[in-house]
């Protein structure tokens, strides 16, 4: 059975209760509803994610710098040496 759209579902419940306000039958409970979900969990998760792979970028990059730096003492350290 394909499922109704909530208007043809509001419909029906209405015709419904105006039928039985004409019959004097008392119209059916409408079965309780759904709770919407909430989807801000997902988005935050999303947000951790990204921020997780942020600092790791700026480790990387911090890695990378020091491992420059290091290249580049060595290097003056190796020049210091040959000027002797």
């Amino acid at each position: 059975m394909a499922k109704k759209s909530k208007l043809a579902e509001r419909a029906a419940e209405l015709e419904a209760a105006v039928v039985g306000l004409f019959t004097g039958t008392p119209a059916p409970a409408a079965p309780a509803k759904k709770k919407k979900r909430r989807k801000a969990k997902k988005a935050k998760k999303a947000k951790v994610v990204k921020a997780a792979k942020k600092t790791a970028k700026k480790a990387a990059k911090k890695v990378k710098k020091v491992k420059k730096a290091a290249k580049k003492t060595a290097k003056k350290a190796k020049k210091k040496a040959k000027k002797r």
